[in-house]
């Protein structure tokens, strides 16, 4: 992608202009930024996979007492003629080729920044209440009309003893109706209010990851602790020479230098946070399962290069690479960065006729074999 070329996605500005005047700074209205906008999704497919298991999805309503929030599946939903609920599906990529490629339009910013297409179907008057997300989102009106209220919000006090997270003092400062193939960018913790003006409205959410300090912090420790060697991590507090003690409740000093030895001995660096990042976002979420690419079964990589056709990565497959290290679905490649992998993980699909036999390795061939097997790449006939 040309970071510097305009790009109707983003009203006209290029990614490069759009980063740097836009990003985590202020919000942006962008009209028309898909004309004729097709959604990823019917709505009758979208209730479908509300009411499948592997699809996390969720139902929200108001009532004279409040807000009321269930958790999917459903094995029904409310008529579409009643009005004020709304359905949100999470994951949408996962499920929808259509909706995959629609997040794929959104990778001038990392991929490991990018996170999920989430869609939003409700009815007449429905939302979710006014609120603010910790992370970025573009939100791309795929059907009907919605109204969004928005404001930079500094009391960020919630509601009480609601299912959402709902501030309770909103003061909205904008206002905006959203037609098919409008799109609102707005940056973290932005209050925000959408309400549905007609059935049908279809709003789809393209959300970020932010991870925590906390998150990082654990997720390291975590993988420190396992790469200690066995006599390291397997070494156990000894005390011999123990005195009795007068006070039994108070904790020994030399426990507590032992501790301290423990964690001096866990090395946290670049090479480290690499391979935790590396492994941690591109660990394939709890619902996904791969499966075998029933094309491919009599194709061997090994002893047998195409010369036609491709190799396109699985919608779920989520590929990182930085330095010598190269991560996909969880894992960490054992031959490393190559030049390959690298335009692998950036194009996500390989083209036969482009790559002749002899400049693809054994071990290359090797793991792109394995991937394929696991269902983690598609091979794709020319034509």
């Amino acid at each position: 992608m040309d970071i510097s070329h305009p790009l109707p996605l983003l009203g006209g500005r290029s990614p490069a202009d759009f980063m740097q005047r836009y990003w985590q700074r202020r919000p942006l209205l962008i009209r028309g930024a898909i004309p004729g906008i097709k959604p990823p999704a019917s709505p009758a497919q979208i209730k479908r996979l509300a009411r499948e298991d592997d699809v996390e999805s969720r139902l929200i309503w108001q009532e004279a007492s409040g807000w009321e929030m269930e958790s999917g599946p459903f094995a029904r939903l409310p008529p579409a003629r009643e009005a004020g609920w709304t359905l949100l599906v999470q994951g949408l990529n996962l499920h929808v080729d259509a909706a995959a490629d629609l997040m794929a339009q959104f990778r001038f910013i990392p991929d490991a920044r990018l996170d999920d297409v989430m869609v939003s179907l409700a009815t007449d008057g429905g939302g979710v209440g006014p609120h603010f997300d910790n992370y970025d989102v573009f939100l791309l009106q795929g059907a009907g009309r919605r109204r969004w209220r928005i404001g930079k919000q500094k009391d960020l006090t919630l509601v009480p003893d609601v299912p959402l997270k709902l501030l309770q003092n909103f003061e909205p400062t904008e206002e905006f109706v959203l037609e098919p193939g409008d799109m609102l960018y707005l940056p973290p913790n932005y209050a925000h209010d959408g309400v549905a003006e007609g059935d049908d409205c279809m709003t789809l959410s393209i959300g970020f990851r932010s991870p925590s300090a906390a998150e990082m912090a654990q997720g390291m420790l975590e993988l420190a602790a396992e790469d200690m060697g066995d006599a390291q991590a397997g070494a156990r507090y000894r005390d011999p020479g123990l005195l009795p003690t007068p006070n039994p409740a108070q904790v020994p000093e030399s426990l507590l230098e032992f501790a301290v030895q423990a964690a001096s001995r866990v090395r946290l660096d670049a090479k480290l946070a690499t391979r935790f990042l590396g492994r941690w976002l591109t660990e394939p979420k709890a619902n996904v399962v791969f499966g075998e690419d029933d094309d491919a079964s009599d194709l061997d990589l090994t002893s047998d290069w195409p010369t036609t056709g491709s190799l396109v990565a699985d919608r779920r497959t989520q590929m990182l690479y930085r330095g010598k290290h190269v991560f996909i679905n969880g894992e960490e490649v054992e031959i490393g960065a190559t030049a390959l992998l690298k335009k692998l993980a950036d194009a996500r699909r390989l083209d036969f006729a482009t790559l002749p036999e002899h400049k693809v390795s054994d071990e290359e061939r090797e793991q792109l074999a394995d991937w394929l097997d696991a269902g983690w790449w598609r091979l794709v006939e020319a034509g």
